[in-house]
């Protein structure tokens, strides 16, 4: 193992003895100045102790450790941790189920690979790379998907332009192995098609197939509204268990097209879906009181500390006005995906959107992210997703 040392400031070794994943810029005392966005380092204490290996980047968080022991980050270290992450999925029961044949493969910190997600596709893995020194490895990483399914295994894509510097070329969105053989997958039964190559994120929302089972079962015989819907995943669900009617709105028209599309892949539906190109506040401003369970979903509102405040009016805003509207003994299920606001937050500004509307309020579930977005334990960020499931008399 020969990779540039990056020495610490003295007392800043705790947060990686205490196997937490990030250094930040301010905790470094020496670093060699020829570094490059990308480089692995061996970072080591004021005391020259072995710290970890990790990767460096220019901002804020300067090394992402990818491994606390001393070893050579090769194709041997890929492959154990992608064969690490599927033997939890398969022990999930998620890796040969025909009901279900998607889900997250590889989750960032949560699987110990910071600034890397893998979505898997009824036999397409997605790669989405968030940092230059994990793209630098993709081959390594696809080798050892490969490895890992065999002929489980169709086709790679590698989705990271979009979230990788835009000055940074080693990344085009592009097959970099093999080739889908269907764009088609299954979630609890229910068909939809993904767009990995234009869709957002890798393509599917998957952290709330678990949260979207729930809103099922709650919807039989029931009028729902699904916003911010994308492509319909909560509407599909809802409809497959029995919904007397369904209404999907998103701002924007493709999200409409892919949820109308989807809607259409799952037979006897029929005259029970309408789908609305609409802003979603002012959509639900405007409709009458007669809508038994409402999903809020929006996009992240905060995706920095600084815009937390923002992001918080924007949630009372948009949870009040539902809330307003919702029918008596209806069930509104409202989320939040922006890290920065935490469950006890998100908590606080749906009770402050209760109490302007004086209504009579309960707690039904407390939600997050499903068993295949792990929540690493050493590393509270990896917890992003918060929902609350609320009774409204």
């Amino acid at each position: 193992m020969n990779y540039p040392k990056i020495i610490l400031q003295k007392g800043k070794e705790i947060s990686l003895y205490r196997r937490h994943h990030w250094v930040f810029s301010g905790a470094i005392a020496k670093a060699d100045p020829n570094l490059e966005n990308g480089d692995l380092v061996a970072v080591f204490s004021s005391k020259n102790e072995f710290l970890g290996i990790g990767y460096f980047a220019q901002g804020s968080i300067m090394v992402r450790i990818i491994s606390f022991t001393e070893q050579e980050i090769n194709q041997e270290f890929w492959t154990s941790r992608i064969q690490s992450a599927f033997d939890l999925r398969k022990n999930l029961g998620l890796t040969d189920q025909e009901e279900t044949n998607v889900y997250r493969l590889v989750h960032g910190e949560g699987d110990l690979v910071p600034g890397l997600v893998i979505d898997f596709y009824n036999g397409t893995a997605v790669i989405q790379a968030h940092q230059i020194g994990i793209h630098r490895h993709i081959e390594q990483i696809a080798e050892a998907l490969r490895q890992v399914y065999g002929k489980g295994l169709k086709g790679i894509y590698d989705k990271s332009a979009e979230t990788l510097p835009r000055n940074y070329e080693g990344s085009t969105n592009d097959w970099i192995w093999g080739k889908a053989d269907t764009d088609l997958v299954k979630e609890y039964g229910a068909s939809y098609r993904i767009d990995w190559e234009k869709g957002q994120k890798t393509g599917f929302f998957i952290d709330q197939r678990e949260n979207r089972k729930l809103v099922s079962q709650y919807s039989k015989g029931k009028k729902v509204l699904n916003t911010f819907c994308y492509s319909g995943g909560f509407s599909v669900l809802a409809l497959q268990e029995g919904a007397k009617e369904v209404h999907s709105v998103d701002i924007s028209a493709k999200a409409i097209e892919l949820t109308e599309e989807n809607v259409a892949l799952n037979s006897g539906f029929e005259g029970k879906h309408e789908s609305i190109v609409a802003d979603v506040v002012k959509y639900i401003r405007e409709i009458g009181e007669d809508f038994d369970l409402i999903v809020l979903d929006p996009p992240a509102f905060a995706k920095n500390l600084k815009a937390r405040h923002n992001a918080i009016q924007a949630y009372k805003r948009l949870n009040a006005e539902a809330l307003k509207k919702i029918k008596s003994g209806g069930i509104l299920f409202t989320f939040s995906c922006s890290q920065v606001v935490d469950k006890q937050l998100f908590a606080h500004t749906i009770a402050s959107a209760a109490m302007e509307t004086k209504r009579t309020i309960k707690i039904l579930h407390q939600l997050s992210q499903p068993a295949d977005h792990p929540v690493n334990i050493y590393h509270p960020e990896t917890e992003y997703l918060k929902g609350l499931v609320l009774y409204v008399e």
